[in-house]
């Protein structure tokens, strides 16, 4: 007894692309960006003095930004590392060799003694630092109508 089979045609081959793993990685990463990076910030984490019309100071996002940090109870940061501020011209001193830009960004607690911020202020004057950028927050205006609203409502 013989058995015939009968001779199936071969599929032919799928030339699209599989788009379905690459948006699962794709989601998987931007879920990864989006845990991490408001862990990128620099120095140390301060409420920081809110004004009516602060001036955009980009360069203090760069990575190579020399970052000097006051909190509330007056200790003072070089970007994460705790010193006293007598201690800040020879450690800024070494950063600042051969850069062209010598400016330095103090982010200090709204909280902290003004004696504290002009104390780092003078030291920093002390180590050559040309340019010193106080950075600040935008005030959040209450009478201001929301983006979307109409000025009326």
């Amino acid at each position: 007894m013989r058995v015939q089979f009968k001779k199936t045609k071969d599929l032919p081959p799928v030339s699209d692309i599989n788009v379905t793993p690459m948006v699962d990685v794709m989601l998987v990463l931007l879920i990864i960006f989006m845990v991490i990076t408001p862990m990128l910030q620099h120095g140390v984490q301060v409420d920081l003095v809110k004004t009516n019309h602060p001036i955009p100071m980009q360069d203090a996002d760069k990575s190579d930004a020399i970052l000097v940090s006051v909190t509330k109870d007056g200790k003072v940061y070089l970007s994460t590392t705790q010193m006293s501020a007598e201690d800040l011209p020879g450690k800024v001193k070494d950063l600042l060799t051969n850069r062209i830009n010598k400016m330095v960004f103090i982010k200090s607690d709204q909280r902290a003694r003004y004696e504290k911020v002009v104390d780092v202020v003078d030291n920093l004057r002390a180590a050559g630092v040309d340019q010193v950028g106080l950075l600040t927050e935008q005030t959040q205006d209450k009478n201001k109508p929301k983006s979307g609203a109409p000025a009326g409502e």
